[in-house]
Protein backbone atom coordinates (compact mmCIF):
# COMPACT_ATOMS: atom_id res chain seq x y z
CA UNK A 1 0.00 0.00 0.00
CA UNK A 2 2.66 2.53 0.94
CA UNK A 3 4.93 1.55 -2.22
CA UNK A 4 1.55 2.08 -4.18
CA UNK A 5 1.11 5.64 -3.07
CA UNK A 6 4.63 6.40 -3.55
CA UNK A 7 4.42 5.45 -6.99
CA UNK A 8 0.87 7.71 -7.10
CA UNK A 9 2.74 10.83 -5.85
CA UNK A 10 5.77 9.98 -7.78
CA UNK A 11 4.18 9.88 -10.88
CA UNK A 12 1.67 13.54 -9.60
CA UNK A 13 5.24 14.52 -8.90
CA UNK A 14 6.74 14.21 -12.35
CA UNK A 15 3.97 15.56 -14.13
CA UNK A 16 4.10 18.91 -12.90
CA UNK A 17 8.51 19.05 -12.50
CA UNK A 18 8.96 17.46 -16.23
CA UNK A 19 6.76 21.05 -17.88
CA UNK A 20 8.69 23.49 -15.58
CA UNK A 21 12.37 21.47 -15.85
CA UNK A 22 11.83 21.66 -20.34
CA UNK A 23 10.91 25.41 -19.63
CA UNK A 24 13.69 25.65 -17.62
CA UNK A 25 16.39 24.08 -20.25
CA UNK A 26 14.87 25.64 -23.35
CA UNK A 27 14.92 28.79 -21.92
CA UNK A 28 18.78 28.16 -21.66
CA UNK A 29 19.06 27.01 -25.10
CA UNK A 30 20.41 29.03 -28.24
CA UNK A 31 18.11 29.17 -31.05
CA UNK A 32 20.09 26.24 -33.06
CA UNK A 33 19.80 24.04 -30.34
CA UNK A 34 15.99 24.91 -29.60
CA UNK A 35 15.00 24.18 -33.41
CA UNK A 36 17.26 21.08 -33.56
CA UNK A 37 15.90 17.49 -34.36
CA UNK A 38 18.26 15.60 -31.36
CA UNK A 39 16.46 15.65 -27.92
CA UNK A 40 18.76 17.52 -25.23
CA UNK A 41 17.57 17.11 -22.19
CA UNK A 42 20.19 19.35 -21.11
CA UNK A 43 21.60 22.36 -23.24
CA UNK A 44 24.83 21.94 -24.83
CA UNK A 45 25.45 25.54 -25.27
CA UNK A 46 23.50 27.10 -22.26
CA UNK A 47 22.87 30.88 -22.67
CA UNK A 48 21.26 33.57 -20.81
CA UNK A 49 20.80 35.76 -23.84
CA UNK A 50 17.08 34.79 -23.78
CA UNK A 51 16.62 36.31 -20.23
CA UNK A 52 18.85 39.69 -21.10
CA UNK A 53 16.54 39.68 -24.34
CA UNK A 54 13.39 39.63 -22.69
CA UNK A 55 14.20 41.87 -20.23
CA UNK A 56 16.26 44.60 -22.14
CA UNK A 57 14.84 44.47 -25.45
CA UNK A 58 11.07 43.74 -24.83
CA UNK A 59 8.49 45.52 -22.99
CA UNK A 60 8.37 42.27 -20.16
CA UNK A 61 9.20 44.29 -17.04
CA UNK A 62 5.92 46.59 -17.88
CA UNK A 63 4.33 43.35 -17.75
CA UNK A 64 5.79 42.13 -15.10
CA UNK A 65 4.52 45.55 -12.93
CA UNK A 66 0.98 45.59 -14.60
CA UNK A 67 0.60 42.10 -12.95
CA UNK A 68 2.12 42.74 -9.96
CA UNK A 69 -0.28 46.22 -10.01
CA UNK A 70 -3.45 44.43 -11.14
CA UNK A 71 -2.96 41.25 -9.07
CA UNK A 72 -2.33 42.75 -5.40
CA UNK A 73 -5.36 45.49 -6.13
CA UNK A 74 -7.67 43.00 -6.83
CA UNK A 75 -6.64 40.39 -4.37
CA UNK A 76 -6.65 43.24 -1.50
CA UNK A 77 -10.76 43.69 -2.34
CA UNK A 78 -11.25 39.48 -2.77
CA UNK A 79 -10.11 39.64 0.32
CA UNK A 80 -11.88 42.53 2.22
CA UNK A 81 -15.12 41.13 0.58
CA UNK A 82 -14.74 37.53 1.43
CA UNK A 83 -13.51 38.29 5.13
CA UNK A 84 -16.42 40.43 5.61
CA UNK A 85 -19.07 38.52 3.65
CA UNK A 86 -17.62 34.99 4.92
CA UNK A 87 -18.15 36.48 8.33
CA UNK A 88 -22.14 37.34 7.79
CA UNK A 89 -22.58 34.15 6.73
CA UNK A 90 -21.16 32.06 8.84
CA UNK A 91 -22.66 34.22 11.92
CA UNK A 92 -25.70 35.50 11.11
CA UNK A 93 -28.90 34.04 9.76
CA UNK A 94 -30.77 36.39 7.17
CA UNK A 95 -33.34 36.17 4.41
CA UNK A 96 -31.60 34.20 1.26
CA UNK A 97 -29.04 32.96 3.03
CA UNK A 98 -28.96 29.44 1.49
CA UNK A 99 -29.90 31.07 -2.03
CA UNK A 100 -26.81 33.46 -1.70
CA UNK A 101 -24.55 30.37 -0.59
CA UNK A 102 -26.02 27.99 -3.74
CA UNK A 103 -25.36 31.06 -6.34
CA UNK A 104 -21.77 31.16 -5.24
CA UNK A 105 -21.53 27.63 -5.38
CA UNK A 106 -23.06 27.19 -8.40
CA UNK A 107 -20.81 30.51 -10.21
CA UNK A 108 -17.79 27.80 -9.63
CA UNK A 109 -19.44 25.08 -11.64
CA UNK A 110 -20.11 27.60 -14.69
CA UNK A 111 -16.95 27.72 -17.07
CA UNK A 112 -15.39 31.31 -16.93
CA UNK A 113 -15.32 31.31 -20.51
CA UNK A 114 -18.83 30.99 -21.14
CA UNK A 115 -18.90 34.14 -19.07
CA UNK A 116 -16.51 36.53 -21.07
CA UNK A 117 -18.39 38.05 -23.51
CA UNK A 118 -21.75 39.14 -21.35
CA UNK A 119 -18.74 40.64 -18.99
CA UNK A 120 -16.61 42.15 -22.09
CA UNK A 121 -19.82 43.83 -23.38
CA UNK A 122 -20.49 45.17 -19.96
CA UNK A 123 -17.31 46.47 -18.49
CA UNK A 124 -17.00 48.27 -22.05
CA UNK A 125 -20.45 49.81 -21.78
CA UNK A 126 -19.34 51.72 -18.07
CA UNK A 127 -16.07 52.77 -19.91
CA UNK A 128 -14.01 50.29 -18.37
CA UNK A 129 -12.70 48.05 -21.30
CA UNK A 130 -8.82 48.35 -21.98
CA UNK A 131 -8.12 49.61 -18.54
CA UNK A 132 -6.21 48.51 -15.16
CA UNK A 133 -9.96 48.80 -13.32
CA UNK A 134 -11.43 46.62 -15.89
CA UNK A 135 -9.23 44.11 -15.31
CA UNK A 136 -9.47 44.67 -11.71
CA UNK A 137 -13.11 43.92 -11.63
CA UNK A 138 -13.20 41.20 -13.79
CA UNK A 139 -10.96 39.26 -11.59
CA UNK A 140 -12.80 40.77 -8.38
CA UNK A 141 -15.89 38.83 -9.87
CA UNK A 142 -14.36 35.56 -11.25
CA UNK A 143 -12.26 34.81 -7.75
CA UNK A 144 -14.63 36.35 -5.06
CA UNK A 145 -17.34 33.88 -4.75
CA UNK A 146 -14.96 31.18 -4.11
CA UNK A 147 -12.91 32.96 -1.69
CA UNK A 148 -16.49 34.18 -0.37
CA UNK A 149 -17.60 30.32 0.51
CA UNK A 150 -13.39 29.71 1.72
CA UNK A 151 -13.82 32.05 4.18
CA UNK A 152 -17.05 31.14 5.30
CA UNK A 153 -16.11 27.47 6.21
CA UNK A 154 -13.11 29.05 7.86
CA UNK A 155 -15.11 31.20 10.42
CA UNK A 156 -17.35 28.74 10.88
CA UNK A 157 -14.71 26.72 12.80
CA UNK A 158 -13.96 29.55 15.36
CA UNK A 159 -16.07 28.71 18.35
CA UNK A 160 -18.13 31.37 19.20
CA UNK A 161 -17.42 31.70 22.71
CA UNK A 162 -14.03 33.68 21.62
CA UNK A 163 -16.04 36.25 20.35
CA UNK A 164 -18.77 36.39 23.12
CA UNK A 165 -15.88 36.38 26.09
CA UNK A 166 -14.03 39.43 23.61
CA UNK A 167 -17.70 41.32 24.02
CA UNK A 168 -18.09 40.51 27.86
CA UNK A 169 -14.09 42.13 28.42
CA UNK A 170 -15.54 45.63 26.78
CA UNK A 171 -14.58 45.11 23.20
CA UNK A 172 -16.78 46.76 20.47
CA UNK A 173 -17.72 44.69 17.77
CA UNK A 174 -14.77 46.44 15.19
CA UNK A 175 -12.25 45.48 18.23
CA UNK A 176 -13.51 42.24 18.30
CA UNK A 177 -12.97 41.54 14.61
CA UNK A 178 -9.62 43.18 14.95
CA UNK A 179 -8.04 42.11 17.82
CA UNK A 180 -9.42 38.71 18.20
CA UNK A 181 -11.20 37.13 15.20
CA UNK A 182 -8.65 38.15 12.69
CA UNK A 183 -5.42 37.12 14.59
CA UNK A 184 -6.72 33.90 14.77
CA UNK A 185 -7.77 33.93 10.95
CA UNK A 186 -4.24 34.68 10.21
CA UNK A 187 -3.93 31.49 7.69
CA UNK A 188 -7.19 31.52 6.62
CA UNK A 189 -6.43 35.21 5.30
CA UNK A 190 -3.55 34.14 3.60
CA UNK A 191 -4.88 31.05 2.09
CA UNK A 192 -7.59 33.74 0.44
CA UNK A 193 -5.19 36.24 -0.94
CA UNK A 194 -3.09 33.62 -2.52
CA UNK A 195 -5.50 31.93 -4.55
CA UNK A 196 -7.07 35.61 -5.38
CA UNK A 197 -3.40 36.26 -6.66
CA UNK A 198 -2.80 33.86 -8.10
CA UNK A 199 -5.93 33.26 -10.00
CA UNK A 200 -5.37 37.28 -11.35
CA UNK A 201 -1.45 36.69 -11.93
CA UNK A 202 -2.28 33.60 -14.17
CA UNK A 203 -5.46 34.67 -16.38
CA UNK A 204 -4.91 35.03 -19.82
CA UNK A 205 -8.63 35.11 -21.66
CA UNK A 206 -9.63 38.09 -19.37
CA UNK A 207 -6.45 39.92 -20.57
CA UNK A 208 -6.70 39.25 -24.23
CA UNK A 209 -10.36 39.74 -24.32
CA UNK A 210 -10.30 43.32 -22.77
CA UNK A 211 -6.38 44.64 -23.23
CA UNK A 212 -5.61 46.25 -26.36
CA UNK A 213 -2.63 48.57 -25.40
CA UNK A 214 0.68 47.55 -25.20
CA UNK A 215 1.73 48.96 -21.85
CA UNK A 216 -1.19 47.75 -20.57
CA UNK A 217 -0.76 43.96 -21.19
CA UNK A 218 0.12 41.52 -18.37
CA UNK A 219 2.43 38.90 -18.61
CA UNK A 220 0.37 36.06 -19.99
CA UNK A 221 -1.22 38.41 -22.71
CA UNK A 222 2.22 39.79 -23.46
CA UNK A 223 4.01 36.31 -23.80
CA UNK A 224 0.82 35.01 -25.97
CA UNK A 225 2.14 37.90 -28.73
CA UNK A 226 5.13 35.84 -29.24
CA UNK A 227 3.24 33.35 -31.08
CA UNK A 228 3.43 33.87 -34.04
CA UNK A 229 1.43 33.00 -37.47
CA UNK A 230 4.80 31.83 -38.77
CA UNK A 231 6.84 31.36 -36.11
CA UNK A 232 7.23 31.13 -32.17
CA UNK A 233 10.09 32.53 -30.24
CA UNK A 234 10.25 29.53 -27.96
CA UNK A 235 13.52 31.22 -26.15
CA UNK A 236 12.05 34.11 -24.64
CA UNK A 237 8.71 32.92 -23.99
CA UNK A 238 10.13 30.03 -21.72
CA UNK A 239 12.16 32.71 -20.48
CA UNK A 240 9.76 35.23 -19.62
CA UNK A 241 7.71 32.07 -18.15
CA UNK A 242 10.24 31.05 -15.68
CA UNK A 243 10.34 34.89 -14.52
CA UNK A 244 6.64 35.05 -14.21
CA UNK A 245 6.77 31.72 -12.13
CA UNK A 246 9.30 33.65 -9.62
CA UNK A 247 6.11 35.89 -7.68
CA UNK A 248 3.72 32.99 -7.06
CA UNK A 249 6.48 30.08 -6.20
CA UNK A 250 7.69 33.37 -3.40
CA UNK A 251 4.85 33.39 -2.00
CA UNK A 252 4.21 29.66 -1.96
CA UNK A 253 7.25 28.89 -0.07
CA UNK A 254 6.89 31.54 2.56
CA UNK A 255 3.52 30.90 3.43
CA UNK A 256 2.94 27.17 2.62
CA UNK A 257 2.25 26.50 6.22
CA UNK A 258 -0.29 29.20 6.93
CA UNK A 259 -2.24 27.86 3.24
CA UNK A 260 -2.39 24.56 4.17
CA UNK A 261 -4.09 25.09 7.37
CA UNK A 262 -6.46 27.97 6.10
CA UNK A 263 -7.23 25.57 3.01
CA UNK A 264 -8.08 22.72 5.45
CA UNK A 265 -9.68 24.84 8.26
CA UNK A 266 -11.85 26.60 5.23
CA UNK A 267 -12.99 23.47 3.71
CA UNK A 268 -14.45 21.59 7.08
CA UNK A 269 -18.01 22.57 7.65
CA UNK A 270 -18.52 24.22 10.92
Amino acid sequence: MALGRLLVLLIFFLGVILPIYWMFITSLKTPQDISTLDIQYWPKNITFSNYASIWNDTPFPRYVQNSLFVSVVSGLVVLVIAVMSGYALARYSFRLKKISVMAMLISQIIPFTLLLIPLYLLLNNVNLGDSYLGLIVLYIISNTPFCVILMQGFFSNIPRAIEEAAVIDGCSKVQMMLRVVLPIMLPGIIAVFIFAFIGAWNDLLGGVMLINTELKKTIPVGLNAYVGQFAVDWGQMMAGGMLALVPSAILFAVAQRYIISGLTAGSVKG
